[in-house]
């Protein structure tokens, strides 16, 4: 086995001595991807949220079929991220990330940006 694979290994063991003993006393968040397929997935990605989960969107299925149902899922899941506290970010052009409450999107300000 080469080192890297030793290294590997080291990392994803289960039985590693820190995972034996809980050092943080917090609800396991998951990150999950999903896409919006039709405007009623909205409520499955709030209720993703609401359990704490953050989840990344690939809102590309549904731009297929109808931009004005994208524009008003959109809207709709940035009413829900202001009302929980969570926070919403656009990810390129296909895909938006929703956190929940506690979970703060990092964003650069202009004047620190490259070029700016």
């Amino acid at each position: 086995m080469s080192s890297f694979g030793k290294a590997l290994g080291k990392i994803f063991r289960k039985d590693k001595e820190e995972d034996k003993e809980p050092y943080l006393n917090h609800p396991i968040i998951y990150l999950k991807a999903l896409p919006l397929k039709k405007l009623s997935d909205v409520e499955i990605i709030k209720r993703e949220v609401k359990a704490g989960n953050i989840l990344i969107v690939k809102v590309t299925p549904l731009v297929e079929r109808s931009i004005e149902e994208v524009e008003k899922a959109v809207d709709e899941l940035c009413e829900f991220a202001e009302s929980i506290g969570g926070d919403i970010a656009r990810l390129g052009e296909e895909r938006i990330v929703i956190c929940p409450s506690g979970v703060k999107i990092w964003r650069e300000s202009p004047k620190n940006s490259v070029g700016g």
